[in-house]
């Protein structure tokens, strides 16, 4: 039985066509989901009797659970349990701008980046839709506050389970959804070329994120396994495509490593490399793990990277550092509630 938290308002208006209704009671549904936070089917009170039996025969609207919540100087970690007993995770950041979640969209991740939590632990499946839905539900209801914008940035590559992202962002866009405007929703990718074409045919106008991390080969292959796939030419060239497709700036992720890929050759490097082209920059100071052999870049080498980047006229940020010491880095919380 499939998950009714899970299904875009144009997938139910089909549902009921289908069933010789009219469509607009789709958006009936949407309303008692997302602005009314109803979740029991029987209580969908403008909605005929015998629709209502035919909704609970085909649907369910079991929730997936908060299991621990982890707090620090303005963010939450959240640790969920699926229904099947896995665990994902969620963050909330509070900026002056408004408050901000980063949602997982797998359980672990296959992409093995070393300095990533996540990677150590591999993928075992996609979330569905209504799991990645239902953490922002949660967490609005835990903090009794509405979200501003979403980052699909947590455990897992969001392209390696695309539809169900795709989905995601339909039903949390949508006006009688949860109406989180388009350019508040940013989706990342390790750099899925075949993928970030597609996302770019979508009507959509989400912004895009790459975990770049390195504008070496020889250092990212090092970091990053996707690179011997798709090597940073070929994914540059996918940034290009896309950004001359929907006209819509780029974000360059770049975690900053001690010693790995914080140099003033790595600088130049990456200078050479988006020079030009519309994107920008954040920095992103490491979350560092027990498990993991990486250390956090010093604010010396930060400050002169960021300095580098913009003398040479590359528009960049740091990014505020947040969780540190509440297992802030992706997958860490989760791996050590096993």
């Amino acid at each position: 039985m499939e998950n009714l938290l899970g299904y875009t308002r144009e997938m139910l208006e089909d549902y009921f066509i289908l069933m010789g209704e009219k469509k607009y009671k789709a958006t009936q549904v949407f309303e008692w989901l997302y602005r009314h936070n109803e979740y029991n089917i029987n209580n969908f009170s403008n909605i005929k009797k015998d629709i209502i039996n035919k909704l609970k025969s085909d649907f369910t609207t079991e929730f997936i659970k908060i299991e621990k919540v982890l707090e620090g100087q303005d963010v939450k970690k959240f640790l969920f349990r699926l229904l099947d007993g896995e665990k994902i995770e969620a963050v909330l950041m509070e900026h002056n701008y408004g408050l901000s979640v980063c949602v997982s969209s797998q359980v672990g991740c296959n992409m093995g980046c070393r300095f990533c939590e996540s990677g150590r632990l591999k993928k075992v499946r996609n979330l569905e839709t209504f799991e990645i839905v239902q953490q922002i539900l949660l967490i609005q209801e835990y903090i009794n506050k509405r979200i501003d914008s979403v980052v699909v940035m947590g455990i897992g590559e969001p392209f390696d389970n695309y539809d169900n992202i795709v989905r995601f962002i339909k039903i949390i866009n949508d006006a009688k959804g949860l109406a989180i405007g388009a350019r508040h929703i940013t989706v990342s990718t390790c750099g899925l070329v075949p993928k970030i074409d597609e996302f770019s045919n979508l009507d959509l106008q989400v912004n895009l994120a790459l975990s770049l991390h390195a504008a070496r080969d020889s250092v990212r292959n090092r970091i990053m396994p996707v690179n011997k796939v798709y090597n940073i030419d070929t994914v540059i060239a996918a940034i290009k495509r896309y950004i001359a497709k929907t006209n819509r700036r780029v974000t360059i992720e770049y975690v900053m490593l001690n010693m790995v890929n914080d140099t003033l050759e790595d600088a130049q490097a990456l200078v050479n490399l988006i020079k030009g082209m519309n994107v920008y920059v954040n920095l992103i100071p490491y979350n560092e793990t027990k498990n993991i052999e990486f250390s956090k870049s010093s604010k010396e080498r930060i400050n002169k990277f960021y300095e580098y980047l913009t003398t040479s006229g590359i528009n960049v940020t740091v990014r505020r550092e947040f969780g540190g010491n509440i297992k802030a880095a992706c997958g860490q919380l989760r791996s050590e509630s096993d």
